[in-house]
């Protein structure tokens, strides 16, 4: 039987490691759903939960699996689902929910191509629009793309940290290599990993409104019996959490919601830099994709090509900022990644113009990186 807190040097897939990371983020409350390539996220905590006092509920659909996290969530547990495309489709009016609601909970999408049933074996990066917009209404959302095993392990700490710091849903949006691939995952001892609670209420409980932001625009969150009147609604509500069918009450509603993330980029968003300071020619990619373009930019170094690489941790928000600045003084950009331009569009728009290229495809294998140099080849 495993011991209830591992730690130490573990082979270990990036499924099992994004349960791990869960675990150690402090959830307690897992709701899920069957589906390739991501069951093995709802096995792994299955087998883990009750060692840690946790709870693992199997739901009929996907539909209920988000509903569960959600209600578990305002019970005062962290609280995660795990799904791929299919799956995240069904979630999206409940993603909406959650967002109106502000109740923090982690989404893992383990990507594969579609769409419908698609390749479901095979790996793709086609969500990634959808992950910005896929419910109706304007907002926010958060969204990380580990690139290894050990990424995926930190990063959804991460996810739990940035959902319970801002009240929002959290999205990790990984794919089918970096979920079925077998790596070495350093899980370090629980002294070592910092983890974050939401904000919670303080003062007397009569006069308590759930929605009145605090720090960061971020309003203290109770959990259900612990005394204070909490109204939970997906209408349009004040500060009080009560229901206002007016322009105004949304206009406010909405504009602190978007506020709290748009206010906090520089907190929320993470990116890596290689080779930078010289590139004429920059290279733009996440998650699995990532590791083509560094081995490509390495390449294409010892070719004599001035590359380099900026790799999105963060997808949403995004790092047009950084892209706005490295435009400044580049000839262009290549976008990698496994769709037909999802967040190559992104790159063009924050590109002001300059060229821009995509080594993409529509999904089931890995970029490699002669395609990458291929697209370098075509000049700019």
């Amino acid at each position: 039987m495993k011991p209830a807190v591992l730690t130490g040097e573990h082979f270990m897939t990036g499924d099992e490691a994004c349960a791990e990371g869960a675990l150690a983020a402090g959830c307690l409350f897992f709701g899920g759903y069957p589906i390739t390539p991501a069951t093995e996220i709802a096995e792994h905590m299955s087998e883990r939960l009750p060692e840690l006092g946790g709870t693992f509920i199997q739901m009929e659909d996907e539909i209920a699996a988000i509903a569960s996290v959600l209600g578990a969530s305002w019970s005062g547990r962290k609280s995660m689902t795990a799904t791929s495309g299919p799956g995240f489709s069904l979630m999206m009016e409940n993603v909406g929910l959650a967002v109106c609601t502000e109740t923090p909970c982690v989404i893992v999408n383990v990507q594969r191509a579609g769409p419908s049933t698609g390749l479901p074996t095979m790996v793709a990066q086609a969500d990634m629009m959808q992950a910005r917009w896929g419910s109706h209404g304007h907002y926010e959302i958060i969204a990380l793309s580990p690139a290894s095993g050990q990424e995926i392990f930190y990063q959804t700490i991460k996810a739990f940290n940035l959902s319970e710091r801002y009240r929002t849903p959290v999205f990790i949006m990984t794919d089918e290599i970096i979920g079925h691939m077998s790596e070495k995952v350093v899980i370090p001892p629980a002294g070592q990993i910092q983890t974050e609670w939401r904000p919670k209420p303080k003062g007397r409980k009569d006069r308590f409104l759930p929605y009145q932001p605090g720090k960061r625009g971020v309003a203290p969150m109770p959990a259900a019996g612990e005394g204070y009147n909490v109204h939970v609604t997906g209408l349009t509500h004040d500060e009080r959490g009560y229901p206002v069918m007016t322009v105004e009450a949304q206009e406010e509603m909405i504009t602190r919601i978007c506020r709290k993330i748009q206010d906090n980029r520089d907190d929320i968003i993470m990116t890596e830099e290689h080779g930078l300071e010289d590139a004429e020619v920059v290279l733009v990619s996440y998650g699995i994709s990532a590791r083509t373009s560094m081995a490509a930019m390495q390449q294409a170094r010892a070719m004599g090509m001035k590359v380099g690489f900026l790799r999105l941790v963060t997808v949403w928000p995004f790092a047009e900022s950084q892209i706005r600045r490295l435009a400044e003084r580049v000839k262009g950009f290549v976008t990698v990644e496994m769709n037909l331009g999802q967040i190559h569009l992104e790159v063009m728009r924050a590109a002001g113009g300059k060229p821009c290229r995509l080594a993409g495809h529509a999904g089931g294998t890995i970029i490699s990186p002669n395609q990458v140099i291929a697209a370098l080849k075509e000049g700019f």
